[in-house]
């Protein structure tokens, strides 16, 4: 990314990147609850499962991978 060349463009870049945290971090408090639920009902582990994809699927769009 090529620096900012006034104010305005150094702003902007910097509100982004706060936003793209933000979306990550909300993403993996998501991921986190999910993974953390128990469930004996098919129907709801299915839904969490597929939850739990998007989550992950969305994650990789904004260039996160798994930390153990």
């Amino acid at each position: 990314m090529p620096a900012p060349n006034t104010p305005e463009d150094s702003a902007r870049a910097h509100a982004e990147q706060a936003e793209r945290k933000r979306n990550l971090r909300s993403l993996e408090l998501q991921r986190e609850r999910i993974l953390s639920e128990r469930t004996s009902n098919p129907h709801r582990r299915s839904a969490l499962e597929y939850a739990l994809a998007d989550i992950e699927e969305k994650l990789a769009e904004l260039g996160w991978s798994v930390h153990l």
